[in-house]
């Protein structure tokens, strides 16, 4: 406990008693009676020969339970193990190589480092890092092409993650790292970590040819990274058709289904090859395991097929398309709960397109605008 806060209160004998109060602050100095602490005790590492001189190998962690001008900033120091110098240690506790490491000069050396802390007297604890020599690597990373497609409104693209890219690499030990040619970097990044690819703001409409690497140090291999960015308009969201899949998650849909049901789909409503078919944005059905995908049809020479004669054709062909994913509604008008006919419910559609659902697999993903469904009833 750090201090303590008190009330004090004096009352005399008079009649009637008359008190006052006074708050008393008691605060508990600190004494440097706590030792830094490693986590975890002792550390294990890994380092491939051939890195070059100053590959970080580890970073230390260091706790104390002391207050702060009794814990850090902490000394580090190589005690042992590092008669060669092949070894740094950094005032932040990342342990470094200082030589280029051979596999066939040693395998392995134990070091046992030493954190100090600031107090007076200075506390201090120790540790042993096992550094393991390894192999360099020998096998390339393998990384799997990806396809995005992004739906967003008019030049109203908020940006944002649509991706992630998947590589691996037999080499065990192995640090895969990912970058993107500077000159795209005005419009797409790469996480160099983890691989995933961030759009920036205000793509315009068209198809991009990412010029993206993985690298394990050693390897550096290219990735086909492709993205179709398409932008609605507000005449397609007066035509829009919506298809109600059942038991189907938004991943499965797009990794499993979409591209074979895309083409089922074409030949089921378009009436000439010219015509486009636009999947506008899929969404689960809230509360349900079920998924809506809307979509509209452009004719050839401008203008949308009405939602009517697309009910129609989907209607004819529905067992066709339930070859590929089971339906369990075609939606024009979605009225249920509403005490109206059909013919006087008017539905309306909104598009939020600054709320961005991205729905990634392996090799493909898809990213849409949330759209949102109004029913009500006519006069």
């Amino acid at each position: 406990i750090s201090g303590y806060s008190l009330v004090i209160q004096a009352r005399d004998s008079g009649t009637p008693p008359l008190s006052s109060s006074v708050t008393v602050n008691v605060d508990i100095s600190d004494v440097n009676d706590n030792s830094p602490v490693f986590t975890p005790a002792n550390y294990t590492a890994v380092i491939q020969e051939n890195k070059p001189v100053g590959t970080s190998i580890l970073q230390l962690v260091v706790t104390d339970k002391d207050s702060f001008h009794n814990g850090p900033p902490f000394t580090f120091t190589i005690l042992t193990g590092n008669e060669e110098e092949e070894f740094t240690l950094d005032p932040h506790g990342v342990l470094r190589s200082a030589v280029i490491f051979k596999h066939m000069v040693a395998t392995e050396y134990v070091l046992c480092v030493q954190a100090k802390d600031s107090g007076k007297p200075q506390q201090v604890s120790h540790a042993y890092v096992q550094v393991r020599v390894i192999e360099e690597s020998i096998h390339k990373p393998t990384a799997i092409p990806l396809e995005i497609f992004i739906v967003t409104m008019e030049d109203d693209f908020p940006g944002g993650v649509i991706g992630k890219i998947h590589a691996t690499d037999q080499d065990v030990y192995d640090v895969l790292t990912y970058t993107l040619k500077s000159e795209q970097k005005s419009l797409f990044k790469v996480n160099s970590h983890d691989g995933k690819i961030i759009a920036l703001g205000g793509l315009d409409n068209g198809k991009y040819v990412l010029n993206v690497s993985v690298s394990d140090g050693r390897f550096q291999v290219p990735i086909d990274v492709v993205v179709h960015v398409e932008q609605l308009l507000q005449e397609m969201l007066q035509n829009t058709v919506t298809i109600r899949f059942e038991n189907v998650s938004p991943e499965d849909f797009v990794g499993l289904h979409m591209h074979g049901f895309r083409r089922t789909l074409r030949n089921a409503v378009l009436s000439q090859k010219q015509d486009s078919l636009h999947i506008i944005s899929i969404q689960p059905v809230a509360g349900s395991n079920q998924l809506d995908m809307l979509f509209a049809v452009q004719m050839h020479n401008s203008g949308f097929y009405k939602p009517a004669y697309l009910i129609q054709k989907l209607t004819n062909a529905r067992r066709h398309l339930e070859n590929v994913i089971r339906i369990s509604a075609i939606l024009e008008k979605n009225c249920s709960g509403l005490d109206c006919q059909e013919q006087h419910c008017e539905q309306s559609l909104s598009i939020d397109s600054h709320s961005l659902m991205t729905y990634s697999t392996a090799r493909i993903s898809f990213v849409c605008p949330r759209f949102y469904r109004n029913v009500r009833c006519m006069c």
